[in-house]
């Protein structure tokens, strides 16, 4: 699968027009990339002063690049990696009394296609700092203001390692996942019920196929033959799988799109889960499936699921759909044909990954859980609201690409 993804990708860049390089942001060589952390001064924090339960330090990206990846085929070099300086600044208006803040953060462990470098930031608050979420593999970062702060502010910056994911069908013998986390992820959600019409659903999507990848893989083909990408709602969409199906209406954004397959794979036994992110830079595919600029809106989802002997598999059934909508690509199209077949098994890391978590009670809220967290939110005693409300929420995001 790795090859065939290989190959594809090739393929596809073959068939569209010329396509660019990644294009980031140029910034000055670093020194180090090791883990970044910085002491307290002037109102800036490192998030290992912050939290004491922060992972040490990992082995740098660059020395791992030079070892075979565990996935890869003898005659394949390891994809390289790329670090980004990711920046996100909020400013907050109109809000009376105390506040609290709450933002997603990259993964908070290490995996062959992802490692967190270390955050800092500053701002006029009066306490600020990071806590974890083990279950949803979550990373939150928080700042208060007391009352009487005109003008609530912050800046935080994460820097990431990231590089493509690939999925290698010829290769068996992955480590076993933990059984508590498969059991996490076969579980229902608020809005991912995994009984009634959306067991009927999955039942008739796999038919009669038996093996754990072929049904997985009867389903991502399912999703993209019945759903529809539509880029009006604001967000990454609702997420209500069961509203959708009720409705014979399956369209909706990218976590709409992702949790129907991630749903549909949990009801008939199939471990699964969202992976809820950021787009950070181009696409080599579309350009539609990447961004530059302010990233404040570029939030999307994608998905994976779990086969023994294989582990953990991505998928991104969502950018095929907007790929689709955007390209007004046919079905016979053969990029089309070239990309959903690319997709399934391959993720290009122009896209930083935050969370899994469904059902998210937010620490310190007074407010009911949220589906997903993927957006800044925040707090007051008149209520929660979230960076879609611009009124009261100034919201900017950029990453640039940190050449070593």
């Amino acid at each position: 699968m790795k090859r065939r993804n290989f190959l594809a990708a090739s393929a596809l860049l073959s068939l569209l027009a010329p396509a660019s390089a990644f294009a980031a942001n140029k910034k000055k060589p670093s020194a180090k990339v090791a883990r970044r952390s910085s002491t307290k001064k002037s109102g800036r924090q490192s998030a290992a002063a912050a939290n004491p339960e922060t992972p040490a330090a990992a082995s740098s990206p660059q020395a791992d690049a030079e070892q075979r990846d565990a996935t890869g085929l003898p005659d394949e070099a390891a994809t390289p990696w790329r670090i980004y300086d990711l920046s996100s600044t909020i400013a907050l208006k109109e809000v009376n009394g105390k506040l609290r803040l709450w933002l997603p953060l990259a993964l908070h462990e290490d995996t062959p296609w992802q490692r967190s470098l270390g955050q800092s930031w500053h701002g006029n608050f009066t306490n600020a700092g990071i806590y974890r979420d083990p279950a949803g593999m979550m990373v939150v970062f928080y700042a208060d203001w007391n009352e009487g702060v005109a003008a609530p502010q912050l800046q935080i910056t994460s820097q990431v390692a990231k590089r493509d994911r690939h999925f290698d069908i010829t290769r068996r013998g992955q480590a076993a996942e933990h059984s508590e986390v498969l059991r996490q992820n076969l579980h229902a959600s608020n809005l991912v019920p995994t009984e009634g019409l959306v067991r009927r659903t999955a039942e008739r999507a796999v038919g009669r196929i038996k093996d754990p990848l072929a049904r997985g893989k009867a389903i991502y083909d399912w999703v993209l033959e019945n759903t529809v990408y539509d880029p009006s709602p604001l967000g990454v969409g609702r997420g209500d799988i069961e509203a959708m199906l009720d409705s014979g209406q399956l369209r909706g954004g990218s976590a709409d799109i992702a949790l129907l397959f991630v749903g549909l794979c949990r009801a008939i036994g199939i471990p699964a889960r969202p992976i809820f992110g950021q787009r950070i830079d181009s696409s080599r595919l579309f350009a539609g499936l990447g961004a530059t600029g302010n990233l404040s809106t570029q939030q999307q989802c994608r998905a994976e699921f779990y086969t023994p002997g294989y582990g953990w598999i991505p998928v991104n059934p969502a950018d095929v759909r907007k790929a689709i909508h955007d390209e007004h690509l046919s079905s016979h199209d053969p990029k089309l044909v070239v990309l959903s077949k690319l997709l399934f098994g391959f993720w290009e890391m122009n896209w930083v990954a935050f969370n899994s978590a469904l059902d998210v009670s937010l620490r310190g809220s007074h407010g009911k859980a949220l589906p997903f967290l993927i957006l800044p939110e925040a707090e007051t005693s008149a209520g929660r609201f979230s960076a879609l409300d611009t009124q009261r929420f100034s919201y900017t995001a950029y990453a640039s690409r940190v050449e070593s």
